[in-house]
């Protein structure tokens, strides 16, 4: 088997309607090159982002709509009377915000750690099947 033998090859009969099939099979591979790569999205998860979509933007667009009760001085207050206790609980707010934002980019350095040492690795085995 480490020799092909041609005549042996020539005498395999080729099945009949081969060279279309064949040839339908490369030009479906063609076009999917051509079009852009689309990640198929579930029917339930469409109704709910429509639905999430819906309740951003009436969440977002419904006061506006709506008359405000009661004094409109009253809709513009502070929430803290004293300046120290707001700067307190604004410094809070900020270092929770950090500290989330930390732990996010820790993930995010890990999975490109990864897809780096992914990529790599396939790199040398691109390599390893050229050079045969």
């Amino acid at each position: 088997m480490d020799e092909l033998n041609l005549q042996e090859l020539e005498q395999i009969p080729i099945p009949k309607g081969l060279e279309e099939r064949l040839s339908k099979k490369i030009d479906e591979w063609e076009l999917a090159e051509r079009r852009p790569h689309r990640i198929p999205f579930p029917k339930p998860l469409r109704y709910v982002s429509v639905a999430a979509s819906i309740a951003l933007l009436l969440g977002l667009g419904l006061p506006h709509l709506l008359p405000v009760s009661g004094n409109s001085s009253d809709a513009l207050q502070d929430t803290y009377q004293d300046p120290l206790i707001a700067q307190q609980e604004a410094e809070k707010a900020l270092n929770l915000l950090a500290l989330n934002l930390n732990k996010g980019m820790g993930h995010l350095q890990k999975a490109k750690a990864l897809s780096d040492r992914t990529e790599t690795t396939l790199n040398e085995q691109l390599k390893a099947l050229e050079s045969r």
